[in-house]
C-alpha cells in the first residue's frame, strides 16, 4: 500500500530525524538522491545544461547542492536565484563547484531585462530544478516564481520538480494559480498527499520517491493507495462450496423509457465483475435489452409506483444510473433504501437524494458513487470549487452524510469517516466518455454483493474499472484508441485475471 502525508506530518518526521543526526546530514541526503535522479534522465552528465530555480527554502538549498553535485561531474549549472534570499551552505557548494548564479532581485535593482536573462537560460537548459517553494507552500505562486513557472512550462528541457511542484499545495493537491508542470517530481522521505490529487498530481509527472529514513516518525497516514497485490488480496474468490446465491446476489435498479442502455451497462459491470446472480428491475424497455445482452440476469418489469419487494433477496442493491428523477422514480428510491442490506447511490439516484436527503438517512451501509457536478448539489457547493478541492469535499460528505464516497473523476477518491482517503491509481482519460461510471457501479455493487465492506468494494471497485479501461484503450507506448463504456465491461475478467495471477 502506499502512504501519503501531510507538510505537517513530514516536518514533525523530519524535526526527530534531524535531531539525531549530524546538522546538514538530511539536506545532504535528499541532495544526493536528486542529483542521481537528474543524472538518470541525461544521456550523459558531462557537458549538459542545468538550471536550478531558487527559492529561499530549505526546497532551494536541496536543489543547491544537487546543482554542485552535477557541476563536479562535469555539467554547466546556472542558478536563478529568484528568493529573498538563498540557502548559504548550498550557494556556496554550489560556487565551489564552478556554479554561476543569476540574482533576480539584483539584476532587477540594476534595472536589467530579469525576464530576458532567465528566459535565455531556462531555454537552452537541458533540465530545469524547480526549487522555488517547498512543502510549506500554500496560494498562488508571487513574482518572480509565477513567471519562471511559466517560463518552465514552455521550456523544451526535463522539468524536475523538488519535492513538489511549486504552486501546488503538498498536503491537499490544490493549485491556487500558475504552478510548475514538472516531467519528474523527486519527493523525498515520503510521498505528499497533494501529490496524488488532481489539480496538483496534474502537475507532478513521473513520482521518484527517494528514501532519506524518515520512516520511523511517520503517523498513520490520511491518505492511502491501494496497490495491485492490495486489491487481489481483497477480492471476494469462490471456493469449492461455492454456489451463486454465496457468490452473492446484486439488486439492479436502472434505466428508463430514456437512457435505456444504463441498465445494459451496470448489468454489465456487475456480470463480469463476478457477481454470482444479477437481479435487475426497471420498465419493460430497459429489461428487454438487459435480456438480450446479459441472459445470465434474472429481471422483473416494474410498473409505474412499483418498488422493489417483489424483486427477491439481495445482498447489495445498485441504484440509480438512468432510471429518472420523477415522482415514480423517488418511490422506486425509497423503496430500495428502506432495505437492509448496503446500498450503491449513482447518477439519478443522487439527483433524487440531493431533493431529498433523507433518502441517505439509513441504518444500513451507503456507498455514494457522483462526479463532483452530483456531490456539488448535495452538499450545495459549485462543482467548480468541488473539483478545486476535490479532497476536502469528500471528507466532508462522508462526514456529513455519514455515507462512504467514491469522488469519480481525474482523480477518483474513496472517503469513509474515519479512515484514510484512499486516491486510485489506475484508470485513462479515455475513460471519459459516457457510461463508464455505469459500469464502476456494477462493478462495486458485485463486490458490495460479495462481502467487501463500501469503503473496499469502492476502493477495489475503481482499481479494477481503471485497469480495464486501460487496457481496453491499449498501450499509450503503442498507441491508443477511444473506448465505449461496454469495452471496460468486457475487459473485467482480463484486468481481475492479472490482478489475482500473482495472489
Amino acid at each position: 500500500m502506499l502512504t501519503a502525508y501531510t507538510s505537517d506530518e513530514i516536518r514533525a518526521a523530519e524535526r526527530e530525524l534531524m535531531s539525531r543526526l549530524p546538522e546538514g546530514t538530511l539536506m545532504r541526503r535528499a541532495a544526493t538522491g536528486l542529483a542521481a535522479a537528474c543524472a538518470g534522465l541525461l544521456p550523459r552528465v558531462y557537458g549538459a545544461r542545468v538550471v536550478l530555480l531558487i527559492g529561499a527554502g530549505d526546497n532551494g538549498g536541496d536543489a543547491l547542492y544537487a546543482g554542485a553535485d552535477l557541476a563536479r561531474r562535469g555539467a554547466r549549472v546556472d542558478a536563478v536565484l529568484a528568493g529573498r534570499s538563498a540557502h548559504e551552505g548550498g550557494l556556496g557548494a554550489l560556487r565551489r563547484a564552478g556554479g554561476r548564479t543569476l540574482d533576480l532581485r539584483e539584476a532587477g535593482e540594476a534595472g536589467e531585462n530579469v525576464e530576458g536573462d532567465a528566459a535565455r537560460l531556462i531555454d537552452r537548459a537541458d533540465v530545469i530544478l524547480d526549487g522555488l517553494v517547498g512543502i510549506g507552500g500554500s496560494g498562488a505562486l508571487r513574482e518572480p516564481y509565477a513567471t519562471l513557472a511559466r517560463l518552465s512550462a514552455r521550456a523544451s528541457g526535463i522539468v524536475v520538480a523538488v519535492d513538489v511542484p511549486s504552486g501546488v499545495d503538498a498536503s491537499t493537491g490544490e493549485v491556487g494559480g500558475d504552478a510548475v508542470r514538472a516531467h519528474v517530481t523527486v519527493t523525498f522521505g515520503a510521498v505528499k498527499a497533494g501529490l496524488l490529487i488532481d489539480p496538483g498530481a496534474s502537475h507532478v509527472g513521473a513520482l521518484s520517491p527517494v528514501d532519506i529514513g524518515l520512516r520511523p516518525w511517520l503517523p498513520e497516514p490520511g491518505v492511502t493507495a491501494l496497490t495491485g497485490p492490495d486489491v487481489a488480496d481483497l477480492l471476494p474468490r469462490p471456493e469449492a462450496e461455492s454456489n451463486k446465491y454465496r457468490r452473492g446476489v446484486v439488486g439492479v435498479v436502472a434505466g428508463g423509457d430514456r437512457f435505456t442502455g444504463a441498465g445494459v451497462l451496470t448489468v454489465g459491470g456487475a456480470v463480469r465483475a463476478g457477481a454470482g446472480l444479477v437481479r435487475f428491475a426497471s420498465a419493460a424497455e430497459p429489461v428487454r435489452y438487459v435480456r438480450a445482452k446479459w441472459p445470465e440476469a434474472i429481471t422483473t418489469i416494474l410498473g409505474p409506483g412499483e418498488g422493489v419487494e417483489q424483486v427477491g433477496r439481495v445482498q447489495a442493491w445498485v441504484l440509480g444510473p438512468g432510471m429518472g428523477t420523477g415522482d415514480d422514480a423517488h418511490a422506486l428510491a425509497a423503496s430500495v433504501l428502506r432495505s437492509d442490506v448496503p446500498v450503491l447511490v449513482d447518477a439519478d439516484g443522487l439527483t433524487l437524494a440531493a431533493r431529498d436527503r433523507s433518502l441517505l438517512r439509513r441504518d444500513a451501509p451507503t456507498l455514494i458513487t457522483p462526479h463532483t457536478g452530483e456531490l456539488g448539489r448535495l452538499l450545495g457547493v459549485p462543482s467548480g470549487e468541488i473539483e478545486a478541492r476535490r479532497l476536502h469535499y469528500a471528507r466532508r460528505a462522508a462526514e456529513e452524510l455519514g455515507v462512504t464516497v467514491l469522488l469519480k473523476g481525474s482523480t477518483t477518491l474513496v472517503a469513509e469517516e474515519g479512515r484514510p482517503v484512499r486516491v486510485n491509481l489506475t484508470g485513462t482519460p479515455w475513460l471519459a466518455t459516457g457510461g463508464t461510471g455505469d459500469v464502476l457501479a456494477g462493478i462495486a455493487g458485485a463486490l458490495l454483493a460479495g462481502g467487501l465492506s463500501c469503503y473496499d468494494a469502492a476502493s477495489c471497485a475503481a482499481h479494477a474499472h481503471g485497469l480495464a479501461a486501460r487496457a481496453a484503450a491499449g498501450d499509450p507506448r503503442m498507441g491508443e484508441a477511444p473506448i465505449v463504456a461496454l469495452d471496460v465491461a468486457l475487459e473485467l475478467p482480463g484486468a481481475i485475471r492479472a490482478l489475482t495471477a500473482g495472489a
